[in-house]
């Protein structure tokens, strides 16, 4: 990378982190918008010009950066954790759940941003910030999958991440038993799900390959001898 395009980028950023909080004060009581996003542009001092270079989507690129730093608290917490003693499940629901305390007291302002992701010009960007969030935490407690098992396991955490935190924006107690009581049991419907899966692996591990054998079948018989 280029020290133009580095300075670019850094300015971009620092831009972005300026805009940031006023936008979270600004997005809890009138949602991400364009009106919004001007509101925090002009309470951070911060030019029509640099902020439209660092965010030409408005609110919708600072919104993906509040997420992407969400991602990276997930990261500093597993750093600051002993995961080594850990089982599996306990990782993943220590990361989901430093994933959700992120919020700390921004959680109108989460709630809001799920409405704007549900527009259609965000119909892109919700999912790809869903499987980021899912790809850190694996990421950050250990996953060294390159397989299948990796696309399976970020889709299926995304799903358990999204359901959860629908689950904690919902609950208005801030201990959120229901909401982690609500995770233990997604957790355990993938463990289970996992250990199905297993079993059926290798019940059938001496058997034939159906699918090679259907793939034959789409180009006949073959000749006769």
């Amino acid at each position: 990378m280029t020290d133009t395009a580095t300075k670019s980028r850094s300015h971009k950023y620092t831009t972005r982190e300026a805009l940031l909080q006023p936008m979270l004060a600004h997005a809890a009581f009138d949602g991400w918008s364009a009106t919004s996003f001007e509101a925090a542009r002009k309470e951070a001092g911060i030019s029509a010009g640099d902020a439209e270079l660092a965010c030409p989507r408005k609110e919708l690129d600072l919104l993906a950066h509040w997420s992407r730093k969400l991602d990276d608290a997930v990261l500093d917490a597993v750093k600051a954790a002993d995961l080594a003693s850990m089982k599996i499940r306990e990782r993943v629901r220590f990361g989901v759940m430093a994933r959700l305390e992120a919020l700390g007291e921004h959680e109108e302002a989460a709630r809001r941003a799920r409405a704007r992701l549900l527009l259609p010009d965000a119909a892109v960007e919700a999912p790809q910030l869903l499987w980021a969030t899912a790809d850190t935490i694996w990421r950050a407690i250990g996953d060294t999958s390159t397989d299948v098992n990796f696309y399976s396991k970020r889709t299926i955490l995304s799903g358990v991440y999204g359901s959860t935190l629908a689950t904690w924006l919902g609950e208005t107690d801030a201990e959120k038993p229901e909401a982690q009581a609500f995770l233990d049991r997604r957790i355990q419907n993938v463990m289970d799900f996992e250990k199905t899966k297993a079993q059926l692996q290798k019940m059938t591990a001496d058997l034939p390959d159906m699918a090679g054998l259907l793939g034959k079948l789409r180009y006949g018989p073959g000749p006769r001898v």
